[in-house]
């Protein structure tokens, strides 16, 4: 009988994310205080609900590694009901010896579309084992990566700077991004680039809505094909 509420209470909150208004959306999801310290003041409290609703929806599973930025789409993830049936794992090696280790080799150039291909690329080898003995075997399993250098509290050589990687094991994706430094703080720029590992995991698991990115003029992702 508990798991019967538990799935009603489930399927009631992602209906009422469908619906709206979006002051409703907020108050059940607990999105609310994520929205806000993250930055995400492009878009409505509904936006986010919606998209995470949709994908753990979705008929697919991902294990995800995440460094630099993007951390707070992993939050996003987790603030929905129905998690479990999307994300296997979530790694954040944040140092450069974790994230080394996690890959099992150096990449030469760091917070690089390399890079991001790379992470990509292990994490789907790792959510192929870690899945494995799962029944249903999900339709889509997929490794899903951001690797970010973005605003802080110091002065940082280099471009700010977001790349996001997804691989299916046949197919897969790279988007980068470049930001323009001194134009947002760091929470603008952690929304760009958690907005970005959303709509990529959108878009690996086959879900077709999208989160809006509030890019200036100058800005442009790059698509790369892995």
């Amino acid at each position: 009988m508990r798991r019967r509420n538990s799935g009603l209470a489930r399927r009631t909150l992602h209906e009422a994310s469908l619906r709206g208004p979006c002051q409703q959306v907020e108050c059940l999801t607990g999105l609310g205080h994520i929205i806000g310290a993250v930055g995400w003041t492009f878009m409505t409290d509904c936006d986010i609900p919606r998209l995470v609703g949709s994908i753990h929806d979705a008929d697919g599973r991902a294990c995800l590694v995440v460094t630099g930025g993007g951390i707070s789409a992993v939050g996003a993830l987790f603030a929905m009901p129905g998690a479990s049936r999307t994300v296997i794992d979530a790694q954040i090696p944040y140092a450069r010896s974790a994230l080394d280790a996690y890959l099992g080799t150096a990449v030469v150039h760091h917070v690089s579309g390399e890079e991001a291909r790379a992470m990509a690329v292990a994490a789907h080898a790792r959510a192929v084992q870690l899945d494995a003995g799962r029944q249903p075997r999900a339709a889509t399993i997929i490794g899903l990566s951001c690797t970010a250098a973005i605003a802080t509290d110091r002065e940082r050589r280099g471009e700010n700077r977001c790349h996001v990687g997804w691989y299916d094991g046949t197919a897969g994706k790279v988007y980068s991004l470049t930001m323009l430094k001194g134009e947002r703080e760091r929470p603008g720029e952690e929304a760009i680039c958690a907005t970005m590992v959303l709509n990529a995991l959108a878009e690996a698991i086959g879900v077709g809505q999208r989160l809006p990115l509030a890019l200036l003029e100058s800005e442009q992702v790059i698509v790369e094909t892995v």
